[in-house]
């Protein structure tokens, strides 16, 4: 077995602004130094699944609108959506929640 694979993650493990930083572009790009880690992958993942990583989805939504990409009505329900994956809901349990509370007769 592999010494590395027990090692504790680096301090920058899924810290946003370390491993996915705006450039000077103003789009997210990882760092070279990021892209040479064997764990890149599974940090990336963790920095965009925290709270941090809805504001860059929401940017990515700004962007598909500004573009056109997206119309009015799609990006509203998108926006919905990362807000209540903000507070912790997601749609099943906003339905399930929903239907058991008003059940159909």
């Amino acid at each position: 077995m592999d010494d590395t694979d027990t090692q504790q993650p680096a301090e920058c493990f899924g810290h946003l602004q370390t491993v996915f930083p705006v450039g000077p572009d103003g789009l997210r790009q990882t760092p070279p130094e990021c892209l040479e880690c064997r764990i890149k992958t599974d940090c990336l993942r963790t920095a965009l699944a925290g709270e941090q990583g809805a504001a860059v989805h929401e940017e990515r939504l700004a962007r598909a609108y500004e573009a056109g990409a997206v119309n009015f009505l799609q990006r509203w329900a998108q926006q919905k959506s990362f807000r209540r994956a903000r507070k912790g809901d997601t749609f099943w349990r906003t339905w399930w929640r929903r239907l058991r509370i008003h059940p159909r007769g």
